[in-house]
């Protein structure tokens, strides 16, 4: 099992640049999937981005062209960069590491943190 810790969020003026990131501790090895999810008020979570083992990346159609998600190996984190803010992408931001033989949104969450996007 993994733990992880989401940090940078905060309040973003619209145009702006979110940079997130995702320390990961526990058993690492064991983690097929990184993802990122958000989730508004009175809305459901949603999937963002993702990144293989392998480092293959796919994204949501709300981060396509906007979104980078990353791995640095070597701090043990998971990076997710947005360009181009819009007070829609307004939410909490979580983490979500996925082990081998489970599939997304099963396996470890953060606690997340609050991105705020103003007008």
């Amino acid at each position: 099992q993994v733990q992880l810790v989401e940090s940078g969020g905060g309040l973003v003026q619209a145009g702006g640049t979110l940079r997130l990131s995702c320390a990961v501790s526990g058993s690492t090895s064991t983690i097929n999937l990184f993802g990122w999810y958000r989730q508004a008020p009175g809305n459901q979570r949603e999937w963002v981005a993702s990144i293989s083992s392998g480092g293959l990346t796919d994204y949501a159609d709300c981060a396509k062209g906007r979104g980078t998600i990353s791995r640095d190996l070597a701090k043990n984190t998971v990076l997710l960069q947005m360009n181009s803010l819009k007070p829609e992408d307004t939410a909490v931001y979580y983490c979500n590491a996925v082990p081998y033989g489970l599939r997304p949104p099963l396996g470890s969450w953060g606690q997340g943190t609050q991105v705020t996007v103003s007008s």
